[in-house]
């Protein structure tokens, strides 16, 4: 058996899972396509927490997100293909997407690199993200848009690209002065309440 068709047979066993239990579609559906705003807004409240980690964590995981996307951008240069729904017959497609190179998925990307950033720094939680992580690349598959191997290719960039900047994000000066600089601001916006010293010495 061929790698593309060890593909199309793994991408065929988990899109047809709709088919059987369609009670599975709409949380595919959701995770597909409103993940993404879950992620942000997870995203956003690291780093409104105004912890010098997460907010670190974060320049990492965009800065990995900007470098996975090139390298997403060379691979599909060099291969490509449509959706599984535009080139396969039956194929239970559960979300309306337009026609074009599927090759890598653009969602793994995004996902594996920013849930593998928040898992290399809060082991605690950061599995949990990956979870979530994993849980869209299947349901990207299971709602007909994307094969299994766009799917890890995703995931294999979102890893490389969080290593790598996980590794030179804190080397970087600048980056620790432009945070700075906008943690100066943002406190004449928005002052932290200073804690109290003392309050409950006696107690």
């Amino acid at each position: 058996m061929s790698i593309s068709e060890l593909n199309i047979d793994v991408f065929r066993s988990i899109n047809d899972v709709g088919k059987t239990y369609h009670a599975i579609e709409p949380v595919a559906v959701f995770m597909a396509e409103y993940m993404l705003y879950v992620l942000i807004l997870g995203m956003v409240v690291y780093w409104f927490t105004r912890s010098d980690q997460n907010r670190m964590m974060m320049i990492q995981g965009v800065f990995a997100v900007v470098l996975a996307e090139v390298l997403g951008k060379i691979a599909g240069k060099l291969y490509s293909h449509y959706q599984p729904f535009a080139e396969l017959p039956n194929v239970n497609k559960l979300v309306e997407h337009e026609v074009d190179n599927a090759f890598p998925s653009d969602h793994s990307i995004i996902f594996f690199t920013i849930c593998i950033t928040i898992w290399l720094v809060r082991k605690r939680e950061g599995w949990i993200w990956l979870a979530v992580a994993v849980a869209v690349g299947i349901s990207r598959i299971m709602v007909g848009v994307h094969y299994p191997g766009d799917v890890l290719t995703g995931a294999l960039l979102g890893l490389i690209s969080a290593l790598i900047m996980h590794w030179l994000v804190p080397r970087l000066a600048f980056i620790k002065t432009l945070l700075a600089q906008y943690e100066k601001i943002e406190q004449k916006i928005l002052p932290l309440k200073p804690k109290s010293e003392g309050k409950y010495r006696n107690f």
